[in-house]
């Protein structure tokens, strides 16, 4: 071979280019070759990212139902109670919401109004269900208050027979008054009460009493207004579920400033049975 046409030596190997030596070549015969390029594992990025897409489709999902939810259960309240269209109703679902729709069951459900009529009676209601089937049926339970101004409990006072015109409603106590005859003389009473809740009965029990403008004991009451005075003198209970649903039961109430704040159980019955939505019945006698 001629001398003019020169071979190249093969670059010596190092740390940075290593070679390596084909299996049963020797000496000159040997081919060096380069390491072929170990590839990274890929999989545990791509499931990272699978899990942040989850996560995201999770907080989308939740965030159309929170804001499909209230308008649908605000349009079929409405329509169970019978309540006007634009009936102003505040729907509030606790916990994440997602799991409990494909359970079947929300787990808790608040609902308030500022003002609502319920047969008759009309004031602020906020009640708390829990157990609330989405598919139809009983609620597990529900509670609540409905808060009422004067006016209002002077309604449910129409039923005594107290001689009441008005009602001054001043916390803790409820001061009716009216007027009663004697010897064909109108005289003017004043009778204040503490109101209360007995076995789902409304309870007034007196504190104070003013006839013609003058305070007196219950002494006094009984000798000049007899039977009647008697009565203005005793804790009275009254029933007042001839004036609400049959599914509300009273089960406290108390005077803050010049409202009535009832305490409310509501049987979880009322979502299925007509029969609750309408007057409770008082007993005979």
């Amino acid at each position: 071979m001629s001398d003019d046409n020169h071979t190249l030596p093969y670059p010596a190997g190092d740390s940075e280019h290593p070679t390596l030596v084909i299996p049963g070549g020797t000496g000159e015969d040997a081919v060096a070759v380069a390491p072929a390029k170990r590839r990274r594992k890929r999989w545990p990025w791509v499931l990272l990212i699978v899990v942040v897409v989850l996560a995201l489709l999770a907080v989308a999902a939740e965030l159309v139902v929170r804001s499909i939810l209230p308008g649908v259960v605000r349009s079929l309240v409405i329509d169970q109670l019978d309540l006007p269209a634009d009936q102003e109703l505040d729907v509030e679902a606790d916990g994440i919401l997602v799991p409990q729709l494909i359970g079947g069951t929300l787990d808790t459900l608040h609902l308030s109004t500022d003002s609502v009529t319920l047969q008759g009676i009309t004031g602020a209601v906020d009640v708390t269900a829990t157990g609330v089937p989405l598919r139809g049926g009983d609620l597990r339970g529900a509670s609540g208050t409905i808060r009422i101004d004067e006016s209002q409990f002077t309604t449910l006072l129409e039923g005594t027979e107290l001689p009441i015109e008005t009602v001054t409603l001043e916390s803790p106590n409820a001061t009716v008054a009216g007027s009663v005859t004697v010897l064909g003389i109108a005289i003017p009473i004043s009778l204040t009460v503490t109101p209360g809740v007995a076995e789902g009965d409304l309870e007034l029990t007196p504190v104070g009493l003013t006839i013609g403008g003058l305070e007196v004991d219950a002494d006094q009451v009984g000798s000049s207004l007899g039977s009647l005075g008697g009565r203005l003198t005793e804790t009275q209970r009254i029933c007042i579920a001839d004036q609400l649903p049959a599914g509300i039961t009273l089960t406290g109430l108390e005077i803050e400033g010049s409202d009535a704040v009832i305490d409310v159980d509501v049987d979880g019955a009322i979502a299925t049975d007509q029969a609750l939505l309408e007057k409770g019945v008082c007993p005979q006698g």
